[in-house]
């Protein structure tokens, strides 16, 4: 009787929501520290002008799809890293890492090719019809010839990163972050402007700040591996053992979260691209630096997301199917409260604007305080969003991002954002409204594909009869 009333509660305990929060919060405040960072970046390289700022920020976006690849395939690994975790399944966990490092280290061929070899062929495709399009890839080139020297220490960071996070070990990585972006801002001071006798690079210099914070949070993610040893620490020498069962196990429900974040990163893409176009260098500063902004409250989707995961594959990696079904209501009832309280967090960031980014033209000003209030309204649908999604992943239900955020994505927004793109002159923040209000739908259809609760397994059980078989 007292699992059905619990089952029937929208809201939970206090108790349940101060686990949840301090399994969040350090999350939040490492994605946060990140964002200062980045604003930190974008607040000096503004001081360059609207062509220096546009140009890094057309090569952060080839940054970005390596970033969200590598966070997909940590989430992936994760799905399963956690149920391990509950099940105190050591060698499983391992297995999960071995995966993450595999397929992490798959993506630098690429990354190489587009940030030494083609880079400006594959840049330019972010400016097509831009009125300053060549100033602004002469800088855009600079800043990512750099940035190949990140990959490797990158990789090695966030797989243990977020390795240590399934375990809900989440202090580790805060700290490192607070030392890397410390690093990276003392670097920016120091070689954009040429202070302390340090040479004045501008974007160069603001790319090897990135490089140095980066390696320096290798090599202490490194340290924390080899003297603290976590369950799923693989040996140097054992590295390539790999049940290749699970492997394949770990990709069959990983490619589907892929699929669904690439497809989420080319619909992002293709309309950073045409909103580019609808102007000069204002337009592309300015809807670079509103994203700078919103990453200061977008740090609620890490946190949500990983605490509800974290929450979710414990509970099923333990077998209490009953009481992941309760948890189920209780974190996505909290997270629509988190997304209003969120909304008032975004309306309050932009009074930061003009002291961040006044150096900037008037028309790049006003584009970034438009679309920082537009992004704040649409807090409470991503937040639930993306709790509906970890759920759905927590039981390894991969598809329901696979085939129906995809499905939205490629039927209905992609073509919108064409049709919208060239065949009306609407501007770059009305452009990305319209786009987004998709969103709205697709709570509505995962709230549809939850209750059929495909979610609902214990991935650890099912793996070791895969194997018995």
């Amino acid at each position: 009787m007292t699992g059905t009333k619990e089952k029937k509660k929208l809201f939970g305990t206090w108790r349940f929501y101060r686990g949840a929060l301090a399994l969040a919060v350090p999350i939040m405040l490492q994605q946060l520290i990140q964002s200062l960072v980045s604003l930190i970046d974008n607040f000096m390289v503004s001081g360059l002008g609207d062509v220096s700022m546009s140009g890094v920020n057309v090569a952060g976006q080839v940054l970005f799809v390596f970033m969200v690849y590598l966070n997909a395939i940590c989430m992936s690994g994760g799905i399963f890293m956690t149920q391990f975790y509950g099940a105190r399944d050591k060698e499983g966990m391992k297995q999960t890492l071995r995966f993450k490092l595999i397929m992490g280290f798959a993506a630098f061929i690429p990354y190489l090719l587009v940030c030494v070899i083609f880079p400006r062929e594959v840049l330019s495709l972010m400016l097509i019809g831009n009125s300053e399009a060549g100033p602004i890839l002469d800088e855009a080139v600079k800043y990512i010839n750099i940035m190949i020297f990140m990959s490797i220490p990158v990789t090695f960071s966030i797989c243990i990163a977020s390795s240590l996070r399934d375990i809900g070990e989440v202090k580790i990585p805060l700290l490192v972050t607070i030392a890397a972006t410390l690093t990276n801002t003392l670097f920016n001071w120091l070689l954009i402007y040429g202070n302390l006798g340090f040479p004045a690079l501008g974007v160069e210099g603001a790319a090897i700040a990135t490089v140095i914070a980066r390696t320096l949070e290798f090599v202490i993610f490194a340290v924390v591996y080899i003297r603290k040893k976590p369950d799923f620490a693989v040996k140097l020498k054992e590295f390539f053992k790999v049940d290749w069962k699970l492997f394949r196990s770990i990709l069959k429900k990983g490619s589907l979260v892929l699929f669904c974040e690439m497809v989420w990163i080319l619909s992002e893409t293709v309309t950073t691209a045409i909103y580019n176009g609808r102007g000069g260098a204002d337009v592309v500063s300015g809807m670079a630096s509103s994203f700078t902004i919103a990453n200061l409250f977008f740090v609620a989707f890490g946190g949500i997301y990983s605490a509800t995961g974290v929450i979710l594959g414990r509970t099923l990696g333990m077998g209490d199917l009953q009481k992941a079904r309760t948890e189920k209501t209780w974190l996505l009832s909290g997270s629509a409260v988190f997304g209003v309280f969120m909304t008032f967090f975004g309306f309050a960031t932009t009074l930061i604007i003009p002291l961040v980014f006044g150096r900037l033209s008037d028309g790049a000003v006003e584009i970034c305080r438009n679309m920082v209030i537009m992004m704040s309204f649409f807090m409470p649908v991503w937040v639930y969003m993306n709790a509906q999604q970890a759920v759905a992943r927590a039981g390894g239900d991969t598809a329901m991002g696979a085939y129906t955020d995809s499905v939205i994505t490629i039927v209905i927004m992609m073509p919108l954002i064409f049709i919208l793109g060239f065949l009306t002159d609407i501007g770059p923040v009305l452009l990305y409204l319209y786009v987004k209000l998709l969103d709205v739908a697709k709570i509505i259809v995962f709230h549809i594909w939850l209750k059929k609760e495909r979610w609902l397994k214990n991935l650890a059980v099912n793996n070791k009869k895969e194997m018995e078989k």
